[in-house]
């Protein structure tokens, strides 16, 4: 989505229509909170504007954020959320899977994110081991996001096997996305990084969409299956579904910021467009302070006190 189509979007979303329109009048601060009221910037994307999206055809647009600095500019630019996403654990804590990731490393990266928007939907990811045991591990990881993360969401993989963590989430009030297709936390049971939903695969990917959507995820990530069954599950679907490598057929996108941007080093996957090169800006601009520092010239009179 740009950055006009992201204004058009936010323009809209007091308009879209909710199931029961008549009587869905959101109350701005009810408890006199600290929060800034409605005139004071655009509104909060809900869960709601997801399904509203689906329905007028309006792109979702998504990128991960661990940061307070990443978060304020995406929000600024109208993304409409943000994934604290277990990649950290490749982006910011240095593994080499998003296996090692815990709650405690996740909760004051999404704590950052949620206090830095304004406008998006923040979602923060369950990390391996938290909720595969069965539904009270997964509800109990999932408040943690929420009070001590002020979280808007949670995310969570998997299809049919994870379908009844999904429903005791959503019982209790907390808004979950969903995650098939190639699940990152699954790597090694799936043979490494494999495209998901080829041939005979469909047919699961399918069960598995239809039942997350029945758990009541308000959302579903596709992740690396081929286009063309991307786009006949979002036909099925009356979720919207948020496609990572699942080619033009979804409902809206969702890209790693590192990957965007140009930070990430080595081979990227196929279907990461970079739309900067950061990487080699920051580069450049180390080279830069440290020729300086080394001849003398930075500080100078002009950065320097009396």
């Amino acid at each position: 989505m740009t950055v006009e189509s992201a204004a058009e979007y936010t323009e809209h979303m007091p308009e879209f229509p909710t199931p029961d329109a008549a009587n869905a009048v959101e109350v701005q601060n009810p408890y006199a909170s600290a929060t800034p009221s409605a005139a004071a910037g655009p509104k909060r994307v809900r869960t709601r504007h997801f399904q509203n999206a689906k329905q007028q055809g309006i792109p979702i647009t998504g990128l991960t954020s661990y940061d307070m600095m990443t978060a304020q500019i995406f929000d600024q630019a109208g993304i409409d959320f943000l994934l604290v996403g277990d990649s950290a654990g490749n982006n910011v804590f240095g593994y080499e899977t998003t296996l090692p990731v815990t709650v405690d490393e996740l909760i004051p990266l999404t704590r950052a994110v949620a206090r830095a928007v304004t406008r998006a939907l923040v979602v923060a990811d369950m990390p391996f081991g938290t909720y595969e045991t069965g539904p009270s591990e997964a509800l109990h990881t999932a408040v943690r996001f929420m009070k001590e993360a002020q979280a808007h969401a949670v995310k969570l993989e998997g299809g049919v096997r994870s379908r009844k963590q999904i429903s005791r989430i959503v019982s209790a009030g907390i808004p979950v996305m969903a995650h098939i297709g190639f699940t990152p936390q699954s790597e090694h049971g799936l043979g490494g990084h494999m495209i998901q939903g080829r041939g005979p695969g469909a047919e699961q990917l399918i069960k598995d969409a239809l039942a997350v959507q029945d758990a009541g995820a308000f959302a579903v990530v596709l992740e690396m299956v081929p286009s063309g069954i991307a786009a006949e599950v979002t036909e099925r679907l009356e979720i919207p579904t948020i496609g990572v490598g699942a080619g033009p057929g979804v409902d809206g996108q969702l890209m790693v910021w590192t990957d965007f941007a140009g930070m990430t080093e080595g081979r990227v996957p196929r279907f990461v467009r970079q739309y900067a090169n950061l990487r080699s800006v920051l580069t450049d601009a180390v080279h830069a302070f440290k020729e300086d520092v080394d001849s003398g010239a930075y500080p100078g009179p002009e950065h320097s006190y009396e």
